[in-house]
């Protein structure tokens, strides 16, 4: 009899619980469910199909036959002794028809970058077209980098064309022709490159490629080209401009305490003139991040800049981020576990959009498409590096690059 009545009561009580999901899910979790899967299928087919990555420079050409502009290569360099060696190499060695001249803005080194980047040239017997440029002190309201990029556009002369490169970044043999070409046949005010960036590690191959991917959905680079677009972006480690477009726009003055120097140049220059960002594959960043700590603090020190200081904006990001990654694997088990189809197909179509667009930033990494599934931990990762960006800004640390502390 005691049995009887406790398989009822249990069975009341599971009955009960059926119910209560079944409410809950209706109320908002299927409604939750399906805007997960309109937002991938906006990301997806509405945002410039960002996600398939097929933004490259075309192939050099066989047979040139054109005038080509006299280009001034500007390297700020703040403590780059380890790669700045095979920056100059790569810059010195480029296959460019033109006038090519390297100009080494060494920022306030200490660890020998200048007499690294004077070896190098020194090895290839090329030193005539290398100047190593001592860097002034940083005057007020200056970032580091703007400051040094500054400095070597005073030093570069006339020059029609300033190409921009970080010290850590090697450039294969026919890059500059290929920017040049791309930057002429089209009339640019800018070029960029993302380059590829060290992808050996456990912790670079779970969030190196989502990085790229990241930055893509944030500029989605078929937009940037589009010049009837506002949206403007770059990235730093490979840019070649007009000095015109750059005079137009104010200089470098007009973005002195830009700590986001690419994205802030590429939107200064983009109404004088088109812009196009690409990926390039032939150029390669010799900074390793082989532990979490030190991507953590790459991203740490620029995501609560990218946010403007908001915390409404950082609330949004990372509902967003919630939204977006969490959403699909959350809706998709529990609605395995509570058997509600209407909620598992949603989530399962959202979830398999979000894996698929992941794929082409897999494939130009050269890594197991099967990575995709880990997109959500790393979605889970970089929320809590822009979280802690915040902390650290709040609590005085904020902006810290290279020894260099930075105020909002």
């Amino acid at each position: 009899m005691y049995a009887f009545g406790h398989g009822r009561s249990r069975g009341r009580h599971l009955c009960g619980r059926a119910v209560a999901y079944s409410v809950l899910s209706d109320m908002w979790l299927l409604p939750a469910a399906w805007a997960v899967l309109a937002a991938w299928l906006v990301l997806f087919l509405g945002r410039g199909a960002f996600w398939r990555a097929d933004q490259r420079l075309p192939p050099r050409e066989s047979n040139p036959r054109r005038s080509w502009p006299e280009v001034t290569a500007v390297v700020p360099a703040r403590n780059e002794a380890e790669g700045i060696g095979a920056c100059v190499t790569a810059l010195l060695r480029q296959d460019y028809p033109g006038v090519l001249r390297v100009i080494v803005v060494d920022d306030q080194s200490t660890d020998g970058t200048a007499k690294c980047a004077r070896e190098a040239a020194r090895q290839m017997d090329a030193s005539s077209r290398l100047e190593v440029l001592t860097g002034t002190p940083l005057p007020e309201n200056w970032a580091g980098k703007v400051w040094a990029m500054d400095q070597g556009v005073t030093a570069a002369g006339r020059v029609p064309l300033l190409w921009f490169t970080d010290g850590d970044i090697v450039h294969g043999p026919d890059v500059l022709q290929r920017l040049v070409t791309r930057i002429e046949d089209r009339d640019l005010s800018l070029v960029s490159l993302m380059v590829m960036l060290s992808c050996r590690g456990f912790w670079e191959r779970l969030l190196i490629p989502p990085f790229i991917f990241f930055f893509q959905m944030l500029y989605p680079f078929p937009w940037v080209n589009d010049p009837h677009r506002t949206l403007a972006g770059a990235a730093g480690g490979c840019m070649l401009l007009r000095r015109e477009a750059l005079e137009k726009a104010g200089g470098f003055a007009a973005m002195r305490a830009a700590r986001i120097d690419d994205c802030t140049l590429a939107a200064l220059l983009k109404p004088h003139g088109a812009i196009w960002l690409g990926l390039g594959t032939e150029s390669h960043s010799l900074r390793d991040y082989r532990q979490l700590g030190e991507i953590w603090r790459m991203v740490a020190r620029s995501a609560y800049v990218q946010l403007r200081f908001s915390p409404w904006r950082l609330l949004g990001a990372t509902l967003v981020m919630a939204f977006l990654y969490a959403g699909p694997v959350g809706g998709l088990l529990y609605g395995l576990w509570t058997e509600n189809v209407w909620l598992a197909i949603p989530a399962l179509l959202a979830g398999l959009l979000m894996l698929t667009a992941y794929v082409p930033t897999l494939r130009l990494y050269s890594l197991n498409p099967l990575r995709a599934f880990s997109l959500p931990i790393a979605a889970l990762f970089y929320t809590l590096m822009t979280l802690d960006s915040a902390r650290r800004h709040y609590g005085g640390r904020g902006g810290a690059w290279k020894g260099r502390h930075y105020s909002a």
